[in-house]
Parts: C-alpha cells; sequence; structure tokens
C-alpha cells in the first residue's frame, strides 16, 4: 500500500459546523486557522479556505509592517502581533498603519 494517497490540493478543508458560520468567520481548529468564504449552516457540511490572503480586522492602534508575522486573538476576533495565547495567522502582505482597522495577510499553511 502507498505510504501517501493524493487527496486535493488543500486549499480548502471539509468543515461541519455545530453553529451557523458566516462568510468571513474565522474559525481556529487547534493550531489550524480557516476562512469562511461562504455562509455554512449548522451541521451542513461547508469548506474553510485554510491558503490564501485575506483582509482581518486588527487590533486598534497596532502598526504592522510587510513580512510581519500575525496572529489570531479568537477571543478578541481580531489579528495581533502578540503571540501568547493566540495562534499564527501568517505573514503581512501590506503595511498596516495605526488608523488601518484590517490588515491583509496570506494565511500560513
Amino acid at each position: 500500500m502507498a505510504q501517501a494517497v493524493f487527496v486535493h490540493d488543500g486549499d480548502a478543508i471539509d468543515y461541519t459546523p455545530v453553529a451557523a458560520v458566516a462568510a468571513g468567520d474565522v474559525v481556529v481548529q487547534g493550531d489550524l486557522i480557516g476562512v469562511a468564504k461562504q455562509p455554512i449552516a449548522a451541521n451542513t457540511p461547508g469548506a474553510l479556505a485554510v491558503t490564501g490572503v485575506f483582509d482581518f480586522a486588527k487590533l486598534a492602534g497596532l502598526v504592522l509592517a510587510v513580512g510581519a508575522l500575525l496572529y489570531w486573538d479568537d477571543a478578541a476576533n481580531v489579528a495581533t502581533n502578540v503571540s501568547a495565547g493566540n495562534k499564527l495567522l501568517g505573514k503581512v502582505v501590506r503595511a498596516a498603519a495605526a488608523a488601518d482597522v484590517t490588515v491583509r495577510a496570506r494565511l500560513s499553511p
């Protein structure tokens, strides 16, 4: 038997939520972060993007340079540069000023 069998490219993963998920919601599963590109009804199979570039809500006043590591604060539902207690989200691909309410980032695989 093969040691591995190709399933798909992995840009999205299957996900069946217990509660409805809105398009744009960030879903944390262990150390894996995905983004719902479409709404997913409760108890209905859907998909989460685990690769790609997204604009994420960010912590107010935070300044971020291109290439900076970004983390997801699931309690506050914002991207931050604080790793403690948060999950790795990805890397900044467009600098964000303190006044910006979002930051553009590439999800880390």
